[in-house]
């Protein structure tokens, strides 16, 4: 008898996570649909239906996270298909324009956050022949961009370590691969009280719904980085031709 398949989705209470978590109940999966949010991962759930299970989740806190763990991998009898680190927040501005706070959260979220959810859903991961690991990463872990430099670098991070663990884990058969992408219309971009320049200069082309696309190809294939949207893929080959002299690029999409 099939399992049925199991997907774990930080941040799926809005944006990128909650049109993922759509996506894959549609395809007959059982979504764990994660958030700090408490409230907005159930209205996500009562929203998708019997497929969906919410969660609350602090991703900066080890225990939390392993309670959330807990909690769905006992509704799928320890199995974990896939976990996707969608979780993630962003502060454009000049970097001492940023309050430390809001730094401290960036780098506790869009590092510790990765970190904790992978650590702590291993042993299921493992249990599970052919898992995939998926986390958001960013364009801006092509080439360290203005007015995203703490969110640039912990993306940067995203990527390193994402490269290392699809090597450590193949012994595992875990497939940990990112996501790269420019900006995605989600809340988190559209409703900022303060946007980098390049926001208008590259526009918010790339929908959640194509995102999630992205997600399902990504849970189904071997692979490391998957880049989305012809920005995405651009500024990969500048990067790569340029090398150090894509800071002129940068400058210029940037206004720096």
């Amino acid at each position: 008898m099939a399992h049925q398949k199991t997907i774990l989705i930080t941040g799926g209470g809005s944006g990128i996570g909650r049109e993922t978590a759509r996506l894959f109940a549609s395809k007959n999966w059982l979504v764990g649909i994660a958030d700090v949010n408490g409230a907005a991962a159930k209205a996500a759930a009562d929203e998708i239906g019997p497929n969906a299970v919410p969660l609350t989740v602090d991703v900066r806190n080890i225990e939390s996270v392993r309670d959330m763990v807990a909690a769905f991998t006992d509704r799928t009898g320890g199995r974990l298909d896939v976990l996707f680190n969608s979780a993630g927040v962003v502060f454009m501005a000049p970097n001492e324009t940023i309050p430390q706070e809001q730094q401290d959260l960036t780098i506790d979220v869009n590092i510790k956050g990765v970190v904790n959810c992978c650590n702590a859903a291993f042993k299921a991961l493992k249990s599970t022949p052919g898992a995939h690991v998926i986390s958001m990463s960013s364009t801006s872990a092509e080439y360290g961009t203005p007015d995203h430099a703490i969110y640039s670098g912990t993306k940067f991070f995203v990527r390193g370590f994402t490269e290392a663990m699809n090597i450590e884990w193949a012994r595992h058969d875990i497939n940990v691969s990112a996501i790269l992408v420019a900006y995605v219309q989600t809340p988190m971009i559209l409703e900022a009280t303060q946007k980098a320049a390049s926001v208008d200069k590259l526009g918010v082309k790339v929908k959640p719904t194509k995102l999630a696309q992205a997600v399902w190809k990504a849970a189904h294939k071997r692979g490391v980085l998957h880049r989305v949207g012809l920005d995405a893929v651009a500024l990969n080959i500048i990067v790569r031709l340029l090398g150090s002299w894509s800071r002129g690029i940068y400058k210029l999409l940037t206004g720096y």
